[in-house]
């Protein structure tokens, strides 16, 4: 009987995407590029700067916490997909069948492999991009499982290091890793097949089967509209679809905030009383404070300045979250956020899909406004883009250390935490 290893290998050599999988794809990369370009002047990208090109490329990819998310596998598929593909010269098809086994090992993996505190975008994607790189250098079935099980030795991660540049930075290695082993693999590298199933074991997968049917990524991808955890997304699209009902809110009016909500929803915000912009981007209660303080939470409501806010430290202090038991996904049931004001009375929302969620997908307005805020050249510098055009413009936009510009200079002191 063949090993999964094998099995997921033939399956990624011989895959056929549809033009729907073409489509995703497109927006994938067009995605990833864009919040890449605009962590081009963030420290990361210096610190990062001595890595090969998938490490660089995926960990100033992930920094802003701006990528998208498959919801079914808890992981960010793209951004490290992507930067391997392209590391190697890969286009869409390499994409696909990358992504696909990502999202498939993930699925297999299952929610308790997320909640006991992995990092689930590294543990899923060292052997996925192994097998994007692989696909893309031609590799053999053989030679792209070789590649997969070369890959596990790197695939770690935890959940700790979110809230700090460590998340990022592991979210490249895992890239690296990746394309490291389908370079081995290529050379003529073996491995045993059976290593995935051992694994798979030991980092707490269940007994779930892995379904091959299907498009390249069930389920498909979200696409998040703010820069910050995807758990964050729907609390802070509740707040806003509540401020659009009920007209113009004074946050200073706000004298008591109660989430109610799923526990598994909000497993990666372990930052209660955040006190930098990074820790900000996994805090419950200031998704809400931001969501109340700005007309539309962006790149600036995730610095160390906009956490110190007084009135955002008060909206933090007077939140109060009431987690309920089970849940086995980001946006399992529903967020409800209830707001007793000053006056008297209170305000309610509740919601289930926030916006840029699959079954929500991005409006093209939505694509726009997104890639607008990623840098005012950000738009142009998409048009058109293809996948050999995607990796000349990570080359030249995110390189090993060179000279800033005033503009960068700006940009980087906006971004500086964030």
């Amino acid at each position: 009987m063949s090993s999964l290893a094998e099995t997921l290998a033939r399956w990624a050599h011989s895959y056929e995407p549809a033009a729907p999988d073409f489509a995703l794809a497109d927006r994938s990369l067009r995605d990833t590029l864009a919040v890449a370009l605009a962590a081009r002047d963030h420290e990361v990208a210096r610190i990062a700067g001595p890595l090969p090109d998938a490490a660089r490329w995926a960990a100033v990819g992930h920094v802003l916490d701006f990528d998208d998310v498959q919801l079914e596998s808890t992981s960010h598929v793209s951004v490290v997909v992507v930067s391997a593909a392209l590391a190697v010269g890969g286009d869409a098809r390499a994409y696909l069948a990358g992504a696909g086994v990502m999202t498939r090992l993930g699925t297999a993996l299952g929610w308790p492999h997320y909640a006991a505190g992995w990092h689930a975008t590294c543990t899923q994607g060292a052997p996925a991009a192994a097998i994007a790189a692989g696909v893309a250098l031609g590799l053999s079935p053989r030679q792209l499982t070789t590649a997969l099980v070369l890959a596990l030795p790197a695939a770690g991660g935890v959940q700790a290091a979110f809230g700090t540049q460590g998340k990022s930075l592991q979210v490249g290695f895992a890239a690296e890793a990746g394309v490291r082993a389908a370079r081995l693999a290529r050379a003529g590298a073996t491995a045993d097949p059976r290593a995935l199933e051992a694994w798979m074991r030991l980092v707490g997968a269940g007994a779930s089967p892995v379904d091959l049917g299907g498009p390249a990524i069930p389920g498909g991808l979200a696409v998040k509209l703010h820069p910050c955890c995807y758990a964050m997304q729907r609390p802070i699209a509740a707040v806003r679809e509540l401020r659009a009902r009920h007209g113009p809110l004074d946050p200073a009016d706000v004298d008591r905030i109660v989430v109610t909500t799923p526990e598994a929803s909000v497993r990666p915000l372990i930052h209660d009383r955040p006190s930098t912009g990074l820790e900000g981007k996994f805090s419950l209660p200031y998704a809400v404070a931001t969501a109340l303080l700005d007309p539309f939470p962006d790149f600036d409501s995730f610095t160390d300045a906009a956490v110190a806010r007084a009135e955002t430290r008060r909206l933090v202090a007077a939140t109060e979250t009431v987690l309920v038991p089970g849940g086995d996904g980001l946006l399992s049931g529903e967020t409800d956020i209830r707001l007793e004001l000053v006056r008297g009375g209170t305000l309610h929302t509740r919601l289930a899909q926030p916006p840029g969620a699959p079954l929500r997908a991005p409006s093209q307005d939505d694509l726009e406004r997104k890639f607008t805020a990623c840098g005012a050249d950000v738009p142009q510098l998409l048009n058109g883009l293809t996948w050999a055009s995607a990796r000349a413009l990570l080359t030249e936009t995110i390189c090993r250390p060179r000279s800033r510009t005033p503009s960068a200079r700006s940009l980087d002191s906006r971004q500086e935490n964030s």
